[in-house]
């Protein structure tokens, strides 16, 4: 962000009371270069002395830039009653903002508004964010008619995420000047962006929903003939599934519509057509430049609560309704005579269904490099391509082993017409579907499955075919994977015999005939090893696609029935899960962007990511009471969901903004975030990275209410997730324990420990406007005081300063159109006093 930087004081005011005591604000307003009118653009904060030094800065962005020609109007306010604004002008000038930046001179000294006596000077400074000099540059002021020019130091901003990274736009930023404990000063400059993550991502998933359940349409088609009672189920299910494709078809094209912001304002939050955006999603960092001191960058994400809100919360949060829901089905499925299917067995068969999915391609493929291999006659490439076709034959064939599958295969039997099982005419009581899994069977030799490989090639296609019989047979499933076990084994026997009679004739030739061997066996095509093992493979390749069939058809019925214990409750809460995983992922993958732009020249980072992985400490400052109790549900499961999702780096193909957005693949069980790095950023990644390994990340939930409604709840929940406990460290584990309400030092030790393990910050609320801004900018001060030795006679001015004039209060005027925090006085008593905004900044507004 190209930007200019003033930092500006006033000396010698006129006074305006008694006590000779002026709150001073200077207000700075730009020429619109296109219409003969003046812009508002930024102001200082409120200083309460004679001769005020400022501590925010006004920034002039590149969206502003200054010519000979730019008008730059700067007017010194009195502020009379900051609680309701009650301002008197002491004086305006309105220089050329080109001599204001060459140290040129000025015409007539400025007097006051009123045109009497002389009103002061203002003293303007120009700075550039950079490296600081040993000594802080300091100059006689030199009188320009009632302005005053003061070189300063050079400060360059390095790191600034907007240069290469696109998908952080509209940046607002605010530099200030502290001093340090040591009485030196400090630079600060705030930048807060917004991201197109906001509404990139959750396109990308609506998507990926609607191909998934589009799928899951398919395949219940694809069941075949079932009983009138299932069939019936059958098309209700699908009319549901077409009713969410619908609406979610719907959805998608009024977000394409979508122009302007690159956020969804908090004021949209129960918006339907909006209800799959994150709230108010922003990035902020915080620069640091100090004497004597490296450079130092913090960094947080701000969103609202990933929560359904069009939904509602009448009836709780997904954490809730949920745990309902599963105690309603069990008698559900009494009623719709199916099996009841818990949490875990249904997530497990969506896994066997992804998996089977995956890997027979991908079996399919190995398959054909064998050949390759085969034909290039090479017996190392031969044994590489078999290790990796048998590898993954084995994980396919342990896929299959599990239990489920196999009650799933009697269950969709049952469901057939005609069906008669051995129990029933035996009169016994039909097997439960609870069942132990059975153990993988031993490994059969060799010669016992292929007597004689060289004959293996006249085996007739129906050896190991499935058996088909009226009556179900309990032991048919073992038979049919087992197979593809044998089919492997018949490859591998004659992998080996090839390769063993290869190495034999290479020991028995001399250094010509060997040379003549290869000549002969290379024109030779009833030596080609391709052409014994093409059959062999290709059986392998049936036996799989069958294996896939059944396992895919059982698996589907035991979603089948799932869903008909589900309906509607059910579909009405994966909508709203789909929701809430949505925005969580949005906001999940704006921070994981920007952690890995910011750690790109840090090995000690880049090796963690890699090796270890990312946490990823969510703070919410929800309370526990009324609605705001449900969001927190909401936010719960969808923080926890965040478990199913992995991010992997790619290597983008242009530096275009197109390019370089993450792609998200994958299906609600598990999705992949590829996220595109720049060619030379990409080229200086680990190798581990660049190869594509997944990247893992541990998010983490962390609750403490502060509003009034956590004080008539009488509680403060703490609500934490997933945090290992050898990432605690003791200060956090007290606080954990401690009993006290309203114990946000919880939150303070848990951001500490996240930026120790160099983890990704995210703070919430309701809107992620006013109780974030209190928490951001405590965070914030914090960080300078105990990082960068901040005066304490300083850190309530910083604070106030910050949450006055700071990139917060421009987060809630780009949502609101007010500068005023949602609070009034009552609701303050109840805060914690360091979450307490400064006299004049709040104000009781529509939210």
């Amino acid at each position: 962000c190209h930007a200019c930087f003033w930092n500006v004081a006033c000396n010698d005011l006129l006074t305006s009371g008694p006590d000779g005591t002026p709150n001073t604000v200077v207000h700075v307003a730009v020429a619109d270069p296109h219409k003969d009118r003046l812009l508002s653009h930024a102001c200082t904060e409120i200083v309460e002395v004679t001769d005020p030094r400022f501590l925010t800065g006004v920034t002039l962005s590149s969206n502003c830039p200054t010519t000979p020609e730019t008008l730059v109007k700067l007017t010194v306010y009195d502020v009379k009653d900051k609680s309701q604004e009650v301002v008197s002008k002491l004086f305006s000038m309105l220089p050329n903002a080109f001599i204001i930046l060459t140290n040129s001179s000025l015409s007539p000294p400025y007097r006051s508004s009123d045109g009497g006596c002389a009103a002061g000077t203002v003293v303007v400074s120009r700075l550039k964010m950079g490296e600081m000099e040993e000594a802080e540059h300091i100059t006689t002021d030199v009188p320009l008619c009632g302005l005053t020019w003061r070189p300063h130091g050079t400060y360059a901003i390095n790191g600034s995420i907007n240069g290469v990274l696109l998908m952080f736009t509209n940046p607002v930023c605010k530099v200030y000047r502290f001093q340090t404990a040591d009485s030196k000063w400090m630079l600060v400059r705030e930048q807060m962006e917004e991201c197109t993550l906001s509404f990139s991502i959750p396109k990308q998933l609506l998507s990926l929903y609607m191909q998934e359940d589009m799928s899951r349409v398919q395949d219940l088609k694809e069941l075949g003939e079932l009983s009138p009672h299932w069939d019936n189920l059958r098309k209700e299910v699908i009319t549901r599934y077409s009713g969410i494709i619908s609406s979610y078809q719907e959805t998608l094209a009024e977000m394409e519509k979508i122009t302007g912001p690159s956020f969804k304002q908090s004021c949209c939050k129960a918006q339907k057509s909006l209800e799959f955006l994150p709230i108010n999603l922003h990035t902020q960092r915080m620069r640091v430049t100090c004497p004597r001191k490296t450079d130092a960058s913090y960094d947080i994400v701000t969103a609202g609560a990933p929560a359904a809100h069009f939904q509602g919360f009448k009836a709780g949060g997904l954490q809730r309704l949920l745990g309902r829901y599963e105690a309603e089905k069990k008698s559900f499925s009494t009623a719709y005579q199916c099996i009841y299917y818990s949490p875990e067995h249904t997530a497990k068969a969506q896994e066997v269904l992804s998996s089977v999915s995956l890997l027979q391609p991908l079996i399919g493929t190995l398959a054909d490099q064998l050949l390759h291999a085969a034909h290039e006659h090479s017996s190392p490439s031969l044994r590489e391509a078999l290790k990796n076709l048998s590898d993954k034959t084995e994980q396919f064939v342990h896929t299959l082993k599990d239990e489920l599958v196999k009650c799933a295969l009697l269950a969709l039997h049952t469901a057939q017409p005609g069906y008669v099982s051995k129990n029933q005419k035996s009169g016994e009581r039909d097997p439960s579907p609870v069942r132990t899994a059975s153990p993988l069977p031993p490994a059969v030799d060799e010669a016992t499955l292929c007597n004689n490989v060289g004959s293996t090639q006249g085996l007739r296609r129906g050896d190991d075919s499935i058996p088909h019989h009226k009556e179900y047979d309990e032991e048919e499933w073992d038979r049919i994977w087992a197979s593809v076990a044998k089919r492997l084994n018949c490859v591998i026997a004659m992998v080996d015999q090839l390769a063993d009679q290869d190495e034999r004739s290479k020991q028995e030739c001399s250094g010509e005939q060997q040379q003549l061997a290869d000549v002969i066996t290379s024109h030779n095509p009833a030596s080609d090893w391709r052409e014994q093992l093409c059959p062999l493979v290709a059986r392998l390749k049936e036996c799989v696609a069958q294996v896939v069939d059944k396992a895919k058809r059982a698996v589907t019925f035991v979603l089948l029935q799932e869903a008909a214990c589900s309906i509607p409750q059910g579909f009405l809460l994966q909508q709203r899960r789909d929701v809430v995983f949505s925005q969580a992922l949005a906001v999940l993958a704006c921070g994981f962007v920007m952690r890995v732009y910011a750690g790109m020249q840090d090995k000690g980072f880049l090796r963690q990511l890699h090796l270890v992985g990312l946490v990823a400490q969510f703070e919410s400052l929800l309370s526990t009471y009324s609605e705001e109790i449900g969001m927190l549900e909401d936010m719960e499961v969808g923080v926890a969901d965040l478990r199913r999702v992995v991010f992997k780096v790619t290597q983008a193909r242009t530096d275009h903004l197109s390019d370089l957005q993450p792609v998200v693949r994958g299906r609600r069980d598990h999705f992949t975030v590829e996220v595109p790095l720049p060619g030379p950023a990409f080229q200086n990644m680990p190798e581990e990275i660049k190869e594509g390994r997944p990247l893992r990340v541990f998010p983490v939930l962390f609750n403490v209410g502060i509003n009034e409604q956590q004080t008539i709840a009488e509680r403060s929940v703490l609500r934490a997730r997933d945090l290992g406990k050898k990432k605690y460290i003791y200060i956090l584990g007290q606080n954990v324990v401690a009993k006290r309400r309203k114990n946000v030092e919880i939150l303070w030790s848990a951001a500490a420990v996240c930026r120790r393990l160099n983890g990704i910050r995210f703070t919430s609320c309701k809107s992620a406007k006013d109780r974030t801004s209190m928490s951001v900018t405590l965070e914030q001060c914090a960080l300078l005081r105990d990082e960068h030795q901040l005066s304490k006679d300083f850190f309530i001015r910083a604070l106030d300063c910050m949450r006055r004039e700071g990139c917060r209060m421009e987060n809630v005027e780009k949502n609101i159109g007010c500068r005023k925090y949602a609070f009034n006085m009552l609701q303050l008593m109840a805060f914690p006093r360091s979450y307490r905004p400064p006299e004049g900044s709040y104000g009781k507004v529509d939210t």
